[in-house]
């Protein structure tokens, strides 16, 4: 028997908060219903994970606004599922359709804002290791950390060569110091003209041509945070790209209210 490689087509990121006073109101629809019946059952999407950014988390990042975050305590849940090769245009429609039916039949949740959610496209990954967690096993490795890092070319700059810049400078040395053990760059994928949905779907992220790097971490994203804020520096310093979001996450206890209290 031959068996068919799973192929990583694109991503879903999600960065959301809820209306204060309702948040372990939307903690749990997401976990115990939207996660599953607006994602995780559609054709293609093979793995989803939840990450929550804690106060003290928000005060980390950098800088103080940009074209994802408005201020820095915007976006206090992030959503990321990965998407199927071959089933990726039919994962679009299945969750068009989805989403619509789900909201016609009051299973939605209105008490709630989208910062930032977008479809992105896999350009690069590199890891720490020589033999290390495959990317489209990265969702359930039970990383205790994962960091996201926006980065705009630079005027002029093209952006494949861009990340080609920063992937054999900043990254490799970030990946040396042993506080991230795998940093993968995304490209924005846009939305469909027919696309639909029940509500907005935040800010745009930046250009199109911005650079979406999602950094997964073994240990606390504070433990390594300076480490993140050198590598923002090291970009800056190629002269090939500027970081316009730095933020640090934990994963969530699933099934459980940990952290609502703590979002503000």
């Amino acid at each position: 028997m031959t068996l068919t490689p799973v192929r990583l087509g694109q991503a879903l990121f999600t960065l959301v908060d809820p209306v204060r006073g309702h948040e372990a109101a939307y903690n749990r629809w997401y976990e115990r219903d939207h996660r599953y019946s607006g994602c995780m059952i559609g054709p293609g999407w093979f793995a989803g994970s939840r990450w929550v950014a804690p106060k003290r988390l928000k005060d980390l990042r950098f800088p103080e606004s940009g074209p994802v975050a408005t201020k820095t305590e915007d976006g206090s849940y992030l959503a990321i599922y990965w998407v199927h090769e071959p089933e990726t245009e039919e994962a679009e429609a299945w969750a068009r359709t989805q989403v619509g039916e789900l909201y016609a039949a009051g299973r939605g949740f209105a008490e709630r804002e989208h910062v930032h959610t977008g479809q992105y496209l896999p350009d690069s990954t590199l890891s720490a290791q020589e033999d290390g967690v495959p990317l489209e096993l990265a969702l359930d490795h039970r990383y205790q950390g994962l960091v996201t890092v926006m980065i705009e070319p630079a005027d002029g700059v093209d952006r494949a060569e861009a990340i080609k810049a920063i992937d054999a400078g900043p990254v490799r040395t970030l990946l040396d110091t042993g506080a991230v053990d795998r940093v993968s760059s995304w490209r924005m994928k846009p939305w469909p003209a027919d696309h639909n949905v029940p509500m907005k779907m935040g800010n745009d992220g930046g250009t199109m041509e911005r650079i979406l790097q999602l950094c997964f971490l073994e240990g606390d994203p504070v433990e390594s945070w300076q480490h993140i804020v050198d590598y923002a520096a090291d970009i800056e310093r190629t002269g090939v790209g500027r970081v316009t979001f730095a933020s640090p996450f934990l994963p969530t206890v699933v099934g459980t209210d940990k952290y609502t209290d703590e979002l503000w």
